[in-house]
C-alpha cells in the first residue's frame, strides 16, 4: 500500500536567543566585577584641610632651617679644615726642599770623599810631600767628618719631620673630604624639605590660599598682642625702677643733711655713673647692630647666606653684630652659647632671642617685644613679634 504524503506542515525553525542571553550575562557580569573592584578599591586619600597643609608647610620649613644650620656648621668647618690642609701641604713642600738641600750636602760629601780614593791615613802620611800638612789636612777631614754626620743626621731629623707632616695632610683630607660629603647632604636636605613645602603650596586652589593668608594674618595679629603686652610690662616694670631710684636718691638727700652733702653727692654719681656706663656701652653696639639689620629690610632669605644681598637668620645676626665690632659663629647652635643668657622679660635693643627647641632660627630684639629677623625661604627681612614662633631663649652677646 503506497504511503501517504503527509499533509503536516513543516515546523518553522526558531532562532535561539541564547547569544543575547550569553551577552546580557557577561555584560551583567562585567558591571558586577566592575562594581566589586570599586567597592574594593582603596578610597582616594582625602584633600588635607588649609589647616593641615600649614601645619606641614611651617614644619617642613622648620626643618629646612635645621638642615641649614647643618649645611652652616659643614660649611664653616670645610673651609677651616681647607686652610689647615693648604698649610700643611705647604710645609710638606719646604720640608721636601730642606731634605734635597741635605742631600746636596750629602752628596758634596761622598764626592770629596771619592777624590781622595779612600787610602789608608799611613799610606797617605808616608807619600805626602809634606807631613806636617798632612796633619793640618787630616785635622780639616776630622771637621769635615763631623759636618757629613750633622748633615745626615739633618736629613733624617727632616725626613721623620716630613713624613709626619704628610701623614697630618692626609689625615686633614680625610676629615674634609667627610665634611664635604656632610655639607652635600645639608644641602640635599635643604632643598628636599623646600621643594615638598613647595609642592604643597602649589596644589591649594586660590580659595584654599586666601585661607591660609588669613590664618597667617590671624596668627601674626596674636603674636602682636603678645609682644604688646611684653612692651607695657617693661615700660611699667622700668617705670617703677625708676620711680624707686628716684625715692632712693631723694632719702639719701635728706639723711646726708646741707653740710655734707658733697660727699654722698658725689658717691651717688659714681655708682650709677658706673652702671650707666656699661648699658651705654652695650646701647652704642646695640644701635649700630639694629642700624645694619634695618638696612636689610626686604633682603630675600636665602638659605646658606651672610650678606650682603640676601641671608639666612644666622647669616643676619652675624652680619649685623659684626658692624658693631663683635665676632659671633656662624650657627644658632654656637651663637647661642656668646654672652649672657637674658630672660624674655629683661629683653633689651640688641639682645639675640632663639626659637624653637632645637634652636634652629634667631632674631635680633628691637624693643616693644618685636625683632628684626631674616624669616624663611620665599619671605624678606623684616620686623616681627618675637611671639610669632616658640621662644627658646635669648642672649646678650656683648
Amino acid at each position: 500500500m503506497p504511503v501517504l504524503a503527509s499533509h503536516r506542515k513543516p515546523r518553522a525553525k526558531v532562532r535561539t536567543t541564547t547569544p543575547a542571553v550569553g551577552l546580557t550575562t557577561a555584560a551583567l557580569a562585567s558591571v558586577t566585577l566592575l562594581s566589586t573592584q570599586s567597592a574594593t578599591a582603596a578610597p582616594a586619600e582625602p584633600k588635607p584641610a588649609v589647616e593641615e597643609v600649614q601645619k606641614k608647610v611651617d614644619a617642613l620649613y622648620r626643618q629646612a632651617g635645621t638642615a641649614t644650620q647643618e649645611y652652616n656648621r659643614a660649611k664653616a668647618a670645610s673651609a677651616s679644615q681647607r686652610t689647615k690642609v693648604d698649610t700643611l701641604l705647604s710645609d710638606v713642600a719646604k720640608r721636601a726642599e730642606k731634605i734635597n738641600e741635605a742631600r746636596r750636602a750629602l752628596g758634596s760629601y761622598a764626592a770629596a770623599q771619592y777624590r781622595n780614593g779612600g787610602i789608608a791615613p799611613a799610606a797617605t802620611f808616608f807619600l805626602a810631600d809634606n807631613p806636617q800638612g798632612y796633619f793640618d789636612q787630616s785635622r780639616l777631614m776630622d771637621r769635615a767628618t763631623e759636618r757629613q754626620q750633622k748633615a745626615v743626621a739633618e736629613v733624617r731629623t727632616q725626613q721623620a719631620t716630613a713624613a709626619k707632616k704628610r701623614a697630618e695632610a692626609v689625615k686633614s683630607l680625610e676629615t674634609l673630604t667627610e665634611t664635604q660629603a656632610t655639607l652635600a647632604s645639608s644641602k640635599k636636605d635643604v632643598q628636599t624639605k623646600l621643594t615638598e613645602a613647595r609642592s604643597l603650596l602649589s596644589r591649594l586652589t586660590a580659595e584654599e590660599k586666601a585661607r591660609l593668608a588669613e590664618l597667617e594674618r590671624k596668627k601674626e595679629a596674636e603674636a602682636k598682642e603678645k609682644a604688646a603686652k611684653l612692651a607695657a610690662r617693661q615700660a611699667a616694670e622700668a617705670k617703677e625702677r625708676a620711680e624707686a631710684e628716684e625715692k632712693a636718691r631723694e632719702e639719701a638727700a635728706k639723711e646726708s643733711g646741707g653740710g655734707s652733702g658733697t660727699g654722698p653727692g658725689s658717691g651717688t654719681g659714681t655708682d650709677p655713673g658706673s652702671g650707666t656706663g656699661t648699658d651705654s656701652g652695650y646701647a652704642a653696639k646695640a644701635e649700630k647692630v639694629l642700624a645694619f639689620a634695618r638696612a636689610q629690610i626686604g633682603k630675600p632669605y636665602v638659605w646658606g647666606a651672610s650678606g650682603p644681598s640676601s641671608y639666612d637668620c644666622s647669616g643676619l645676626t652675624q652680619a649685623a653684630w659684626r658692624e658693631a665690632g663683635v665676632t659671633l659663629p656662624r650657627t644658632t647652635w654656637d651663637q647661642v652659647e656668646v654672652g649672657t643668657r637674658v630672660a624674655t622679660s629683661n629683653l633689651i635693643p640688641g639682645d639675640m632671642v632663639f626659637f624653637y627647641d632645637d634652636i634652629s632660627h634667631v632674631g635680633i630684639y628691637k624693643g616693644d617685644g618685636m625683632m628684626i629677623h631674616a624669616p624663611k625661604p620665599g619671605a624678606n627681612v623684616r620686623e616681627e613679634s618675637i611671639y610669632s614662633m616658640p621662644i627658646y631663649g635669648s642672649v646678650r652677646p656683648a
